[in-house]
């Protein structure tokens, strides 16, 4: 009966709480009704949009680069394990989430000026260290996502206007994406998680649909895979690729009532393969081995009104992703300078411009767009998104005590406690050995090979070599006499 007491207790707290903050997020006033419509958003409606469509975005355009890399089967094979692992630890990120808030309202703390981190959450329920660790690997993880965001825009818009090479876009789009800076919270995106999978949903179906009209180029060629170089730099992106979730305790804390995300992300999971299982196989069927040297899907498909609506609509996307991307980070700063409490949102921009410097910066030195992507998930989505949250489950939950006073107990189907310890022990192992170990040994050599082919700061990556570096005529050549047949007599 004590069980069951203690359960009542934390119900009547988390759901009292939610209540409140969702009855003040509702307004008498009509202008405000339909700003809020449009603005601000916490329903669990709100979170599966955020989720769905900014799980993929530019990785939306890699994936047939990875499928070249791993073949057909293995392409389709790792999306569906990889995205029921990121279900997984999604779900482990948000019960770990309302075991600390309810902890600490039961010490009546107030989150409704503050927005809850995952450094936090590790700082709450295991101490100072798992802090320090968390912080580290999540803060790095969203930077160069931000970066990845920001290299997407100047390939995407290469292919529509090449007059400037990629590096000048990457200058241009960085000033945009600055712009993020004036976005509140995750509050705000309800409109802009809408549109944006809007926008992959319709790119996704056109790179299918456009693939199979084109039909496989002559002399197709499905190879992969190779090498275990390129196959284990194809499996890590698609673990970046459904790893997406670096921002689920911002978009858990946004919602009204947080104890409802638990499936959202699994649902959210099941929608976005709807897109990447179809594109990512339809154009590798197409264009096969030619994707090992075209990372961008758009590179290979002929320009027609379709497809430069397709990479208008990713460009605006990626700049809805960065400031996803991006917005953990503003918090994580206004923290560290005492601006979070602040009520000025042109203070808090202005206070958050120096977030953005930094990923730009790291933007023009490394513009490989699609390998990036595979070191960034091997390297860190590896430990931000699946090691970290299985080992703080394994340990938050060690002691009996913790395991019988937790205020989510684990569902039977999966063997509660016994079954829920097994899973994430294997998805510690599997991360480490394949995604950490084999992947990061792929992904760097990659990465390095990138570096070796093109260096740093390289004016535009993957672009045709005329392009990229144009070798005009020798003045003197139109003059130059021409030498007479060997034939030739005078009169």
């Amino acid at each position: 009966m004590a069980l069951s007491s203690n359960d009542k207790v934390v119900e009547t707290v988390i759901v009292g709480n939610y209540v409140e903050m969702e009855t003040e997020g509702k307004s008498i006033n009509v202008k405000s009704k339909i700003s809020n419509f449009f603005w601000h958003g916490g329903s669990t409606y709100d979170a599966w949009f955020s989720c769905a469509s900014n799980q993929v975005a530019q990785v939306l355009l890699t994936l047939p680069y990875s499928f070249s890399q791993l073949g057909m089967i293995s392409g389709i094979s790792f999306q569906l394990f990889y995205g029921l692992l990121g279900s997984w630890t999604a779900y482990l990120i948000s019960i770990l989430y309302v075991e600390y808030r309810t902890r600490k309202e039961r010490e009546k703390v107030d989150f409704r000026n503050h927005v809850i981190q995952w450094f936090e959450v590790l700082d709450g329920l295991l101490g100072k260290h798992w802090r320090n660790v968390g912080l580290a690997f999540n803060c790095t993880f969203l930077l160069f996502g931000s970066v990845i965001q920001l290299i997407a825009c100047a390939s995407n818009i290469y292919y529509i206007n090449d007059n400037l090479d990629k590096r000048t876009w990457t200058y241009i789009f960085g000033a945009c994406c600055a712009t993020t800076v004036f976005i509140p919270s995750f509050h705000n995106y309800r409109i802009w998680s809408f549109l944006g999978l809007l926008m992959t949903t319709f790119t996704a179906w056109y790179l299918t649909v456009a693939s199979l009209l084109h039909g496989q180029v002559e002399g197709v060629k499905h190879s992969g895979p190779t090498k275990l170089v390129l196959y284990f730099t194809g499996a890590t992106n698609i673990l970046y690729t459904f790893g997406g979730h670096a921002v689920t305790v911002e978009v858990m804390h946004a919602m009204w009532k947080p104890q409802k995300f638990k499936a959202i992300y699994l649902w959210a999971t099941v929608y976005v393969l709807t897109l990447t299982l179809p594109s990512g196989a339809a154009v590798y069927w197409a264009f096969g081995d030619l994707l090992l040297d075209h990372s961008n899907a758009f590179s290979l498909l002929p320009r027609t009104p379709l497809r430069d609506m397709a990479v208008i609509l990713m460009l605006i996307h990626q700049f809805i992703t960065f400031g996803f991307a991006c917005t953990p980070l503003y918090f994580v700063w206004e923290k560290a300078i005492g601006m979070h409490d602040c009520n000025s949102l042109c203070k808090r921009a202005a206070a958050r411009l120096p977030v953005v410097i930094p990923i730009w910066f790291l933007a023009i030195i490394f513009p490989f767009f699609g390998p990036i992507n595979s070191t960034v998930g091997s390297l860190l989505v590896s430990f931000t998104v699946y090691i970290i949250p299985a080992l703080a489950h394994m340990f938050t939950f060690k002691s009996a005590a913790a395991r019988e006073n937790a205020v989510e107990q684990p569902p039977r189907f999966v063997g509660r406690w016994a079954g829920t310890f097994t899973i994430n022990i294997f998805v510690v192992v599997w991360v480490f050995i394949i995604g950490f170990g084999f992947g990061g040994w792929a992904s760097m050599l990659n990465f390095i090979h990138q570096i070796d082919t093109f260096g740093l700061f390289t004016k535009c990556y993957q672009c045709p070599s005329p392009k990229q570096f144009p070798i005009p005529p020798p003045p003197y050549a139109a003059a130059a006499p021409q030498p007479a047949p060997a034939n030739f007599t005078h009169p």
